[in-house]
This record gives C-alpha cells, sequence and structure tokens, in this order.
C-alpha cells in the first residue's frame, strides 16, 4: 500500500490571524482592542496594522495604557462605560493626553531613564502651545504631528519622523504647505532653503547628523523662532569660535544698538551659504558696501579691503601650492611631507575666515601671514622636486647617450679586432 501525502494550503486570513494572535500574546496581558481592530481595519495606515513597530508597544504597553478601558472585556459598549475609559483625545487634548506619562519621571524611568520628562512644560511655552492650549486652534502642532501616532519610533531609529535627518521634511509637512499656513502670514519656503544650504546638503544629501536640522535652532518641544537678540547664541553653539570673535568685535554694540541680527545679517538664515571671498571688500557683490560706504566717515571699507587682500592672498598662495605639489606627484616624486603641511595651510584659511569676524584688518593679517609663509615654502618645495624630476630625467638622458656611444664604440673595436 502506497501513501500519497496530500498538500494543504492555509488561507491567508489564518494566517493573519495566527499573527495577531502571536502580537496580543507579546503583551502582558489580553488584548481585546487589538484583535477586534484588526478584524475590520484594512488600511495599511490603521492602528491594527502600524503598532507592532511602536515603541509604546514593544516596550509592553498596550491601547488601554493610553485610551483607557479594559482590555479583556470583549463588548465595545462595556469598553466606553468602564470608568477610565478615554476613547480617542481631541487635537487641544493630545498634550496632556501624553504627559499623564510623559511628565512623570517616577513612571518614565521605568521605560527610558534619559528621556526629559519635562516636554510637556516646554510645550506650554513654544508658539505651538500657546496657540493650540491658550488660542484653541487645532491646526497647531501636537505631539502626534510631529512622533505620529500607533508607530512612534525613538529619534534614534532612521525611520522615525524626528530622526535628525527626517526633522526638516517632518516641519515641512506644514510649514511647506502654502495653503495650511496662509492664515499665520510666515513664509513658507523654508525648507526648499535649507535644503540649497550649507546645512542642508550636509544633512539630507551627507545625511552628516552633525549637521543642524530645525529642532537644533529652533528647539523641538519649545520650539521659537529666534529673536534678533538670541540668533548669535544660537548659532554660536556650534560656531563658538566665531561667536566669540564677534562678541569682541565693534559690530557687536552696533548691530544690538540698530536691534540687526547678527548671524542672520551677512549669512541669512535657512539659505545659509558656504562663505565667499567676495562676501569681504569693496566691489558690488560685497556684502559690506550694503552698510558701509567709503565716505561715511570710518575705515570700515578701508578696513575691508586689506581682509579680503589677506584671505585672497592665502588662498591663492595655497592653490598654487597644492597645484605644484599635485605636478610633482604625477611625475613620481615623494610629496608625503607636502601634503601634510598643506593640511596646516588650509587650518590658516580656517582660522583667518574666523578672524574676520572680528573685523580688526590687523587680527586677520596676523593670522593669514603664518600660513601665507607656509604655503610659499611648499611651492617652493614642490618646485624644487619638479627641477629634481628634470634633472634626473636630463641626467639619465646623457648617461644613455654615453653608454650609446661606447657600446656603438665597442662594436666597431671588436669588429675590427676579428678582421
Amino acid at each position: 500500500m502506497v501513501f500519497v501525502k496530500k498538500k494543504t494550503t492555509v488561507p491567508v486570513s489564518a494566517l493573519y490571524m495566527f499573527a495577531v494572535w502571536c502580537l496580543i500574546s507579546m503583551t502582558a496581558h489580553a488584548d481585546t482592542c487589538l484583535e477586534c481592530h484588526s478584524e475590520w481595519e484594512d488600511n495599511d495606515r490603521a492602528p491594527s496594522k502600524l503598532i507592532s513597530t511602536d515603541v509604546h508597544f514593544k516596550a509592553g504597553l498596550g491601547c488601554a495604557d493610553c485610551h483607557g478601558g479594559d482590555p479583556t472585556l470583549e463588548d465595545m459598549d462595556d469598553v466606553r462605560q468602564y470608568k477610565n475609559y478615554l476613547g480617542v483625545p481631541e487635537p487641544e487634548e493630545i498634550p496632556l493626553f501624553c504627559a499623564g506619562c510623559h511628565s512623570n519621571p517616577a513612571y518614565m524611568i521605568k521605560h527610558n531613564p534619559s528621556l526629559s520628562t519635562d516636554q510637556f512644560d516646554k510645550y506650554k511655552t513654544s508658539v505651538h502651545g500657546k496657540l493650540l492650549l491658550g488660542k484653541g486652534d487645532i491646526k497647531a502642532a501636537n505631539c502626534v504631528s510631529c512622533h505620529s501616532v500607533h508607530d512612534i519610533a525613538s529619534p534614534r531609529i532612521p525611520t522615525s519622523t524626528v530622526y535628525a535627518v527626517n526633522i526638516p521634511t517632518t516641519c515641512a509637512e506644514c510649514h511647506g504647505d502654502a495653503g495650511y499656513m496662509a492664515e499665520y502670514k510666515i513664509p513658507t519656503d523654508q525648507y526648499e532653503k535649507f535644503a540649497g544650504s550649507v546645512h542642508g546638503i550636509a544633512l539630507l544629501e551627507r545625511n552628516d547628523l552633525g549637521a543642524p536640522a530645525c529642532n537644533d535652532c529652533h528647539g523641538n518641544h519649545g520650539a521659537i523662532p529666534p529673536g534678533v537678540t538670541s540668533i548669535s547664541a544660537v548659532c554660536g553653539l556650534c560656531h563658538s569660535l566665531i561667536a566669540d570673535e564677534f562678541s569682541r568685535s565693534p559690530h557687536k554694540k552696533a548691530f544690538d544698538d540698530l536691534g540687526y541680527p547678527e548671524c542672520e545679517g551677512c549669512h541669512s538664515n535657512h539659505l545659509v551659504q558656504k562663505p565667499q571671498h567676495y562676501w569681504m571688500g569693496t566691489s558690488d557683490s560685497s556684502i559690506c558696501v550694503n552698510c558701509h560706504a567709503f565716505d561715511d566717515g570710518t575705515i570700515a571699507l578701508t578696513s575691508a579691503e586689506t581682509m579680503h587682500k589677506s584671505l585672497v592672498d592665502l588662498h591663492d598662495a595655497y592653490t598654487r601650492a597644492e597645484s605644484r605639489t599635485n605636478d610633482g606627484e604625477l611625475k613620481g616624486m615623494m610629496v608625503t611631507d607636502l601634503r601634510f603641511k598643506l593640511k596646516e595651510v588650509k587650518q590658516f584659511i580656517i582660522k583667518t575666515g574666523t578672524a574676520i569676524h572680528s573685523f580688526n584688518d590687523s587680527v586677520v593679517v596676523k593670522t593669514a601671514e603664518p600660513g601665507l609663509q607656509l604655503a610659499n615654502k611648499v611651492y617652493e618645495s614642490a618646485a624644487a622636486k619638479i627641477d629634481e624630476y628634470y634633472y634626473r630625467r636630463y641626467g639619465l638622458g646623457i648617461a644613455s647617450l654615453i653608454i650609446t656611444m661606447l657600446a656603438v664604440l665597442l662594436y666597431f673595436k671588436i669588429k675590427s679586432i676579428g678582421k
């Protein structure tokens, strides 16, 4: 007798229900909320579809931990009548809804001791918080506007809406929508400008997490536009040496007296570009001429010309030295020592750029001079190596010619002896 094993198929719905059962079993107690929702929700963004990836669910929290009710009850009417049932909160209720746990240090230390518990207090001071909680404006961002809902992920996870690289896109969901933001009378091109800035290119294209996102300048839970007096303090968090130079410069008091934004005045805000040499000086494209003139009773533009010349001379000297070093390397000469010196010159260029913010021409010249001297030495050394290359080449040619002549003479000598 031959037994034939019959193939059986398992319905997809059965597999899905099994998966749901596995998810339910992961929680500390039975969760009829998830079981019921999974039966009728078919949208990919539905809570039952998203919850398995949520940071709260992974920590052992279930639906009732946020929405209240008894997750062991099977009848929804019974759940709604349960004493602590909250259901779906209104937009203006969400911050306090989340704060129930996130503002409780004793509770949060059990789940994430490193997470601060002052988010709600900060939120109340933010523009968003004042609009939502103070004026009842439900268009203002609340917790789930940024963190999403039911699939909330840690900021350290690349798929999170608040992962550093994703934050500009998250903010732009509202701030890049001209129709949505129309009543607030603020620009909506911040994302486009940021994406084209040195910060945006570093963060969005190179995934450099050291580059600032929106919240690094504006704050996150306490989000507020930097004021005139706070812009330099915000920029100075990263650009500390430049901020220090500016604080000692004559521009500091002048900008404060006139109410000018310090860094933004020359560098813009969202569209921060890589500094160019022509920004400093007296040409039509210079930033200096926006405020200063030769007949304004100051030496500002004369000083600007001196600083511009120092910066350009240093950069040109570096370019010449690098080009000469590259030529030497292509000819097979050893230039490792020159490469290290070129890196030093590059540091002097950066230091000189920093010194520019002192707006003191003598400080800039003094900073640039050692770099200029080093660049010239590198150029001379590279030129000497190239001269050595040609000396060797010519020497080899002459030696080869002499050896060839001797070989020919030896040939004829041997031939004459043979006769």
